[in-house]
């Protein structure tokens, strides 16, 4: 989705210090009751909720498909979930900049900040869409857990016995699919109308053709290059991808435009969204759903 500027937030981030108290430190959750956590995006929340179970009470900031994180202005009652948080876990770069700057605007003794894009690497200006990655999504369930049993030591049994059931049922079918898809469609070329797909396609050993520079001009809310559209249409007219996979929360002209061509094309298009859907999903029930929509496209598409 399209980055944009917050002018807001900057008189929000002065006043919300003058409302939580500065420098002040959390309750702790071995008197005061479960561990107090928030997210900036409900994809994250929904995994720190399970992961925590009763020990921890998880509020997230994003929670409507309809909103974007980008260019969310945030409310006086988020600074304040913020800044009384034990732990916080933000996206990171550049996907929530308003969440990093309400958290440094009140900071904590004590409290842990996850920010998820710094925990797997990811430079300034890279595809900050970490949840579409596999391999980030266990990344952020070890360090999860593992900062819950050093908030509250006491729990820490309970702690692991819930990332146990989490690794072992709640992503199950997750891991099952991506495991299939990998296993019968490595190789096969695909496009997708923005950057959220590519960490997928990657971890999926999909062939993702779709040039990078419009994959994120488009995630970014600019004007995709004339060079890159005509790649695109050539690779639809002459069958180069065997699937398009769409955003159906950031339809541009551009990509309505070749979205409809890939369906007069006979190609198979499948839809994915950058934020859950709907919102009372859990994490894995949503992933899982477009995996398997996912799977069907290419398996009408090569016959297998």
């Amino acid at each position: 989705m399209p980055v944009r500027v917050l002018a807001p937030l900057l008189l929000l981030v002065a006043l919300v210090p003058l409302a939580a108290g500065c420098g002040g430190s959390p309750k702790t959750a071995a008197s005061h009751g479960p561990i107090q956590v928030a997210a900036a995006e409900n994809f994250w929340g929904s995994i720190a909720t399970q992961l925590g179970g009763a020990k921890v009470q998880v509020t997230s900031v994003i929670t409507s498909p309809a909103t974007d994180p980008h260019d969310y202005e945030p409310t006086a009652a988020d600074g304040r979930l913020l800044a009384g948080a034990r732990m916080a876990i933000v996206n990171g770069v550049g996907y929530d900049p308003w969440a990093s700057k309400l958290l440094s605007s009140n900071p904590a003794k004590g409290r842990i900040v996850l920010t998820v894009g710094d925990l797997v690497g990811i430079p300034a200006g890279g595809n900050p869409h970490r949840w579409y990655s596999p391999t980030t999504v266990q990344q952020v369930v070890d360090v999860i857990a593992a900062d819950y049993s050093k908030l509250d030591p006491k729990h820490a049994a309970y702690f692991r016995a819930q990332k146990a059931k989490f690794e072992t049922r709640g992503l199950a079918q997750y891991k099952r699919l991506i495991a299939t898809v990998k296993r019968r469609y490595h190789g096969v070329s695909v496009g997708a109308s923005e950057s959220i797909f590519a960490p997928l396609a990657q971890a999926l050993g999909l062939n993702l053709l779709t040039p990078g520079s419009f994959l994120k001009a488009i995630s970014e809310g600019t004007e995709p290059t004339a060079s890159d559209i005509t790649t695109i249409d050539r690779q639809i007219a002459k069958h180069q991808i065997k699937v398009w996979v769409f955003n159906s929360q950031n339809s541009t002209p551009d990509v309505q435009r070749i979205t409809d061509a890939a369906r007069k094309q006979g190609i198979p298009v499948t839809t994915i969204t950058e934020t859950m859907t709907p919102a009372s999903a859990r994490f894995q029930d949503w992933q899982s759903a477009q995996l398997e929509a996912l799977r069907r496209a290419l398996a009408e598409a090569t016959g297998r």
